[in-house]
């Protein structure tokens, strides 16, 4: 639509929801307030925005989040004054680690209300600037859709960034000009080749290297040309601990998660002498702890880039493949090889994990937030029928419900199985309501430890010594325990609890067999 086409009485609200729709952007998770009203009132005018209600602006970010990693677009959420933006940083703090696209459109008092400093006011670029790649406030109602063209371009910038356009309810209401035509998309720099030539002459010289990969370039296509140059060379394929996406199971080449705990970080890597990044930083560890390192890598190994953040990985990895002449070499894929039934086992993660690979379907994504109790499936599903794997980049608990339901909404017709410890889940349990009422193919495993179990093992580790009943107290889920059984029936979803591995498997099975958002409270 161009100006002159436009009706009469277009106001800023709706050129900003026709831009956006325009730019792409085809779905709206929100939690609106009375400043965006003009903005609701607009996504009934564009059949092209498919808005979403979240309980919790945590559950929205989150949502957003999860939508972006799998739909590699941005969402849009709209949120609510400065307050709402603020409930919402923690899982922005996530996509931002993430590097997932995502245009936040948050409301503010009308421009010339701003001076009398009513209750909600609040420095809404401040509380944005922390999560946020790119900020605008706009001024005029006759503005506003070129500043949404610009958020959609800026959320697009590779990686992909987080975009938070300030929308004045004045802005919103008055009278526009239009919508604005669609920016061009950003394209991934390309990657020098003085940085192939540096990494092909490491790869030959016979040292212990490793590629550690993020980004693109741990989708399929790419790891395969990764696998190629590590038959070649007999380099190690590395991820990071808490990587965004990465496809996995039969079929891809096998990738190293790098693990979470320093030392154990030191000991994976401590043999190498090259380490080759393509979209990663160097290792470092999660946290500091008394006498322990905080950088990964061995003294004395060469870090490279092959491929910045903002640079092609896989068009890198291709280059360097075929600087080494390892486009044909053969490789070795992960084969499809389910484990055997746990008969006997106890009921924990690991043989739930067993359990989860056998049924998981082909194409299916896992959200994992499942915290000492994700490991079991982590190992348990490197074979199993080829899916994707989304990780709590930011460390921020409270992702993984959330993550699951928008990328149920970014992929309707893949299986999402969400893995999600207990502690965790009560962050953004609200997402569970919004499976609900749009019908989203999600399936949550709860692992119900009844503990913040990570701060259990963290408490020891980092020198705090001889803890009593009130420090214990801080990290226990009990009296009350949580029944997420309950919890997720009274918000519309299908629930049931498994005590052993053979209620676990049924019920994993039948979730598997239907469609729709279902949870199983593990009790471990």
């Amino acid at each position: 639509m161009t100006p002159d086409d436009a009706p009469p009485t277009l106001n800023g609200a709706q050129s900003l929801v026709r831009t956006l729709a325009g730019a792409g952007v085809e779905v709206c998770f929100s939690n609106p307030g009375t400043s965006e009203m003009h903005f609701v009132a607009a996504l009934d005018s564009e059949p092209g925005v498919r808005p979403i209600l979240g309980l919790f602006e945590g559950a929205v970010t989150g949502m957003a989040d999860g939508y972006g990693r799998i739909a590699e677009k941005p969402a849009c959420t709209l949120l609510h004054l400065g307050p709402g933006l603020a409930n919402g940083l923690a899982n922005l703090h996530n996509a931002r680690r993430a590097n997932t696209p995502i245009v936040n459109i948050v409301g503010d008092h009308a421009t010339y209300h701003a001076q009398y400093d009513a209750p909600l006011t609040a420095d809404v670029a401040g509380f944005a600037r922390p999560v946020s790649a790119w900020i605008q406030s706009s001024v005029s109602a006759k503005t506003v859709a070129a500043d949404g063209a610009r958020a959609v371009q800026a959320a697009l910038s590779p990686p992909g960034q987080i975009a938070t356009l300030i929308l004045p309810a004045d802005t919103a209401w008055n009278r526009a000009d239009g919508p604005a035509p669609p920016l061009p998309r950003p394209i991934a720099a390309t990657v020098a080749d003085a940085a192939i030539d540096r990494a092909a002459a490491a790869l030959k010289s016979g040292r212990k290297s490793a590629l550690l990969l993020r980004g693109s370039s741990l989708k399929a296509e790419a790891l395969e040309t990764a696998g190629r140059i590590a038959a070649a060379t007999g380099a190690r394929l590395l991820c990071g601990t808490f990587a965004p996406r990465a496809a996995r199971g039969a079929g891809r080449a096998p990738v190293e998660p790098i693990p979470y705990f320093a030392e154990q970080m030191v000991e994976f890597l401590a043999d190498l002498q090259t380490v080759i990044l393509v979209g990663e930083k160097p290792p470092v560890a999660f946290f500091a702890y008394p006498g322990k390192p905080s950088l990964g890598l061995p003294s004395g190994c060469e870090t490279l880039y092959l491929a910045h953040p903002h640079e092609d990985g896989p068009v890198a990895l291709a280059a360097l493949a075929e600087a080494l002449k390892a486009t044909h070499q053969d490789l070795a894929l992960a084969p499809l090889a389910l484990p055997d039934f746990p008969t006997g086992a106890r009921f924990n993660h690991y043989g739930i994990g067993q359990l989860i690979a056998r049924r998981l379907p082909e194409g299916a994504i896992v959200s994992d937030e499942g915290a000492t109790s994700g490991g079991g499936t982590l190992v348990a599903t490197a074979t199993a029928a080829p899916h994707d794997w989304l990780r709590l980049t930011g460390g921020s608990i409270g992702q993984g419900v959330p993550v699951a339901t928008g990328a149920a909404v970014a992929a309707p017709d893949r299986k999402v199985v969400c893995l999600q410890g207990d502690g965790g889940a009560m962050y953004t349990l609200q997402a569970l309501w919004t499976q609900a009422r749009e019908k989203l193919d999600v399936t949550t495993v709860i692992f119900a430890n009844r503990a913040y179990a990570i701060l259990n093992v963290e408490l020891s580790r980092v020198g705090a010594l001889n803890p009593g009943p009130k420090a214990l107290s801080m990290l226990d889920l009990t009296h009350p325990e949580l029944d997420f059984v309950k919890l997720a029936s009274g918000m519309g979803v299908e629930a049931s609890r498994a005590t052993s591995l053979a209620e676990f498997d049924a019920q994993f099975a039948s979730a598997m067999a239907q469609k729709g958002p279902r949870l199983i409270e593990a009790v471990i």
